[in-house]
């Protein structure tokens, strides 16, 4: 840039795509980077422990004035700000806004932007449309838990929410073991089911997409296991539950939302890595007591068990640890490891940055003046 004129660039979906937002192995190699990084410190979030994930407006279930929205399902706004260093060394914040009610009128659940700015001036360098963007972090930080912790051989997935994460995580899942030949999905209603069924085998006319009835049909014989479910949180008993006796020795079970284990076999069997340790570490001091009543992740569970006293710290594991080398991949071949997944917008920054310098090298977007020189200088 030269001072004190500012440009930025704005991109919208049809751009994010020509410039690469869908390629899942270079997303893949960015989050993984990225936990690198994260891990020797060289990142921010916000609030005063520099992890939180965000902060979020949420609205009364009742108010006196009748412009203000009312809690409704998925009914909030959020802004998720980071700086992350390396060779992205970028500050960015998305931020977006969200109602179930959304797809009545045709839109997806939340409508998300990202904003990338210069890490020195503050001033904005890109203005981009993000649904996809985030959709496809999403989906490549259950890839890069795929990668380290799946079998080699790996052939078969269960899918359990049959959304748009579900969709990312199944394109990572193919992208780092091609030995997946078969595909069991759980949904809810068969009609969402039945269309993430025809758009994915579509895109994978080798594999063999199965729908199933029920939990264990899913889960039984799967080397990979991920949920991505929409579930109402405060009562963990409702929340969607896996037996161990299902689960194929040696699977890996990943996790964005909702999921429940005996806790017995969280305290004396499983392997719990998150994708990162202080942000769980954050939501169990922002939450406390039971932080798993309102954030249904298993890992978060485990905190709880933690602060109970029920665990020990060292029965959790953070996947910065196992990819610099400081712990294990596996202990034995046939663990089972729960793999949580709490979203950060390291990702986003990362992923978008990445997206951003594709933009501009390939000279996609449309380039937009905030101003030639400001009126207003303090």
């Amino acid at each position: 840039m030269s001072y004190p004129e500012i440009d930025f660039l704005y991109l919208n979906e049809d751009d994010m795509i020509r410039a690469g937002v869908q390629d899942m192995k270079g997303c893949i190699e960015a989050m993984e980077e990225m936990f690198r990084l994260m891990k020797v410190g060289d990142y921010r979030m916000g609030g005063a422990n520099g992890n939180s994930h965000g902060s979020m407006v949420m609205f009364p279930k009742e108010s006196p004035f009748p412009e203000m929205p009312v809690d409704g399902p998925d009914r909030r706004f959020m802004a998720m700000p980071a700086y992350l260093g390396g060779k992205f060394d970028m500050a960015g914040v998305k931020w977006y806004g969200s109602n179930a009610e959304n797809r009545k009128k045709g839109l997806p659940r939340s409508v998300l932007m990202l904003i990338l700015n210069d890490k020195d001036t503050g001033a904005p360098k890109a203005f981009m449309s993000a649904n996809i963007l985030s959709a496809y972090r999403t989906g490549a930080v259950p890839g890069v838990g795929f990668k380290y912790f799946a079998r080699e051989d790996a052939t078969t997935v269960a899918i359990i929410g049959p959304g748009v994460m579900s969709k990312t995580a199944l394109a990572a899942a193919i992208a780092v073991r091609p030995s997946i030949r078969r595909v069991k999905v759980k949904g809810r209603g068969k009609a969402s089911l039945m269309k993430f069924v025809d758009h994915m085998s579509k895109l994978y006319p080798d594999v063999e997409f199965i729908p199933v009835d029920t939990m264990e049909d899913a889960v039984r014989d799967a080397d990979i296991v991920s949920c991505s479910t929409s579930t109402p949180t405060g009562d963990p008993s409702l929340y969607p539950y896996i037996r161990e006796e299902w689960i194929k020795p040696g699977a890996v079970i990943e996790s964005t939302a909702a999921l429940r284990f005996d806790d017995d076999f969280l305290i004396n069997r499983s392997r719990t890595v998150t994708d990162n340790i202080m942000l769980y570490e954050a939501w169990e001091d922002e939450m406390k007591p039971d932080a798993y009543n309102t954030i249904p992740i298993p890992a978060v569970r485990v905190e709880d068990l933690i602060a109970e006293g029920r665990m020990s710290p060292d029965q959790i594991d953070d996947l910065g640890d196992i990819l610099l080398g400081r712990k294990p991949v596996h202990r034995n071949d046939d663990e089972i490891v729960i793999y949580s997944v709490g979203g950060m917008p390291t990702e986003d920054v990362a992923w978008g940055t990445m997206v951003y310098r594709n933009a501009v090298d390939k000279g996609i977007g449309v380039k937009l003046n905030l101003w030639d020189a400001p009126k207003m200088v303090v």
